[in-house]
């Protein structure tokens, strides 16, 4: 167990282990990168290479033994998805009145805190920042040095400013780390005073190579539509499940269906029936809505004459028809009508409601 595991972008880690060993790891780091291509994980080893208790050295630079009780607790935190679900449900015991005062955190080590959006806004909110505010003072007590994760770029208005406050006078002992897919979500100021490292992807042809070395499950059409749409993400490209994607991208396709072809409402309304409140519903939603963004980064793809970098390949000659009855600012409008989606999900609205009028707005451009 080590840096070895680590796949790709082999100069990154380097820096960042050479930090580690000549004590510049930064207070503030932004590491960026697209889903999937191991910033959560990186980070965690990140914090375990800082605080092993028997730090051995690779290629004459720290790295992590992976089995002393520092490095075993933090590695308790990789499984993100199962720790927040474990957090969220923990909150839903909690009576009413104290389940709004509670904010989802995951710490399985003392000194190595996580702070993952807060369903249902999927947002980093004023409470949780307010945590590592109280906390980021306090000196570690089992760790050399303390780390602060936030695993999502996605702050509330005030949580930024007030995380601002902390970067402007950060202690000597702790390091925070935000985890952006898009830095231009972080306030200016924000990045202003953080260092940004960016992690890159894999090319296809290695991936494809990798899916199959790993993910024996998969035949032969299946890797290569999991490479294309992991795009070029390691980490996205091993956890990618198919069968959900599918299932997201199916509905997508109705939408599709309905806006540029004869409406089928009974079709629409039984699948938009079944996007429900809720944190579940929360998780639907967005890999629909992610799904149905590839599909129009395709159908542009198409319109612009290159559509050989289709992603959803095994679809071509579906997405192809699409295109002869779309056009570019049709799929622009698109786009934006899904983020206005999105920020309605963010406010609460009822989904199945707001999905439908979704749906009558994109065929009335069409």
């Amino acid at each position: 167990m080590g840096f070895q595991d680590f796949l790709g972008n082999e100069a990154v880690v380097q820096h960042l282990r050479e930090s580690i060993a000549h004590g510049r790891l930064p207070h503030a780091l932004i590491l960026a990168g697209p889903r999937g291509s191991g910033k959560y994980t990186l980070a965690l080893m990140l914090a375990q290479a800082a605080n092993c208790l028997n730090p051995p050295e690779t290629n004459g630079l720290p790295d992590f033994c992976g089995e002393c009780r520092n490095c075993t607790r933090i590695a308790e935190a990789m499984p993100l998805e199962t720790r927040v679900e474990e957090a969220i449900a923990a909150r839903e015991e909690l009576r009413e009145v104290d389940k709004k005062e509670t904010r989802i955190l995951v710490q399985t080590h003392p000194d190595v805190l996580v702070i993952p959006p807060d369903p249902p806004q999927l947002l980093i909110k004023l409470g949780q920042v307010r945590t590592v505010i109280r906390e980021i003072y306090r000196v570690p007590s089992e760790a050399k040095r303390a780390f602060y994760i936030f695993t999502s770029a996605a702050f509330m208005k005030e949580a930024a400013n007030s995380l601002l406050k902390v970067l402007e006078e950060p202690p000597a002992h702790a390091s925070i780390f935000l985890l952006a897919e898009n830095t231009g979500e972080l306030l200016p100021t924000i990045r202003s005073r953080a260092a940004i490292v960016r992690l890159g992807t894999l090319p296809f042809d290695q991936l494809e190579q990798l899916i199959a070395r790993r993910r024996t499950d998969l035949r032969p059409a299946q890797r290569s539509l999991v490479a294309r749409m992991s795009q070029g993400a390691v980490g996205a490209a091993l956890g990618f499940d198919l069968e959900r994607y599918l299932t997201y991208r199916q509905d997508a396709l109705i939408f599709l269906r309905y806006a540029t072809r004869e409406p089928d409402h009974s079709t629409l309304f039984r699948m938009t029936e079944t996007y429900r409140a809720g944190a579940e519903g929360q998780e639907k939603t967005e890999g629909m809505l992610r799904a149905l963004s590839s599909l129009l980064e395709d159908l542009l793809l198409i319109l612009s004459g290159q559509a050989a970098l289709v992603r959803n390949s095994d679809i071509h000659s579906e997405l192809s028809a699409i295109a002869n009855s779309i056009s570019l600012p049709w799929i622009e409008s698109t786009a934006r009508a899904i983020q206005q989606v999105r920020s309605g999900m963010r406010r609460n609205l009822l989904r199945s409601l707001a999905l439908d009028a979704f749906a009558g707005e994109i065929q009335t451009l069409a």
